[in-house]
């Protein structure tokens, strides 16, 4: 019996269908138990290295949203999307990594929204890189909650958040949507509960401090802890792992 070309590519698809399945389960639960309709809370697929077919699987299953978090990575995607005639879909990506301020205008051009604002002088970046959209660039704050050299974003108490958040309002061709973090991983999803808390806590009073800025989204949970973080109010969680399964090898590419 010849084989069916197509065979591989029905598995995969099913093989994601049924992952897909488990994450809403369980990101319905986490709405139940909280008390929160599940429409509030947006599935975004982190498609980081992973290749252009499973985003096009995931897009066919009615994921909405994707993050990317390396503009030399997701610029060869959006080529290729925009080459199948996929231009709906090359508009759906977050970028959910560092941005440099020296790549602020192909971010800028590239991505639906920047999610990790972190600094006065990217801001001016965006927002000069932003005139050419015909329209405002979602941007979100990222906040440091742990002391992780690692991590990027702005600490809560920050001199450089304060200036940040003062600029904002001035800066017309930015729209900020909300805040976003990531907190230190461990095996234990209970430990960043914390961290997500926080989060909304900082949240809510930087909308008492800031009435000129919107603060409405908080993209907060990931993989392993998501359901702890709708519990704690996330707005938007980024899944990635549990959708597709663990990436694939790929060699080091600068950040946004």
């Amino acid at each position: 019996m010849p084989e069916n070309p197509d065979a591989g590519g029905e598995t995969a698809t099913a093989a994601l269908r049924d992952r897909l399945q488990e994450v809403e389960a369980r990101a319905a639960a986490a709405c139940r138990r909280s008390g929160r309709p599940r429409e509030e809370v947006l599935l975004m697929a982190v498609s980081k290295q992973h290749p252009l077919s499973a985003i096009l699987e995931a897009a066919s299953l009615g994921i909405s949203r994707f993050g990317e978090n390396r503009v030399p990575e997701f610029q060869q995607k959006h080529a290729e999307l925009e080459k199948r005639g996929e231009f709906e879909l090359a508009r759906r990506f977050h970028c959910i990594g560092h941005v440099q301020s020296n790549k602020a205008q192909r971010a800028a051009g590239l991505f639906a929204s920047i999610d990790t604002l972190d600094s006065v002088r990217l801001a001016l970046k965006l927002n000069d890189a932003a005139a050419e959209r015909g329209e405002p660039l979602p941007v979100m704050v990222e906040i440091k909650l742990s002391h992780e050299p690692a991590k990027s974003g702005l600490e809560p108490e920050s001199v450089e958040l304060q200036a940040l958040l003062e600029r904002l309002p001035d800066l017309h061709r930015l729209s900020l949507m909300g805040l976003m973090t990531v907190p230190p991983f461990t095996a234990d999803a209970e430990t960043a509960r914390p961290y997500f808390r926080r989060l909304r806590l900082l949240r809510d009073s930087l909308a008492v401090a800031h009435p000129r800025l919107r603060f409405d989204a908080l993209s907060m949970g990931m993989s392993h802890d998501f359901p702890v973080a709708i519990e704690e109010g996330a707005t938007v969680i980024r899944v990635g792992t549990a959708l597709f399964g663990r990436r694939r090898p790929a060699a080091p590419l600068p950040v946004c």
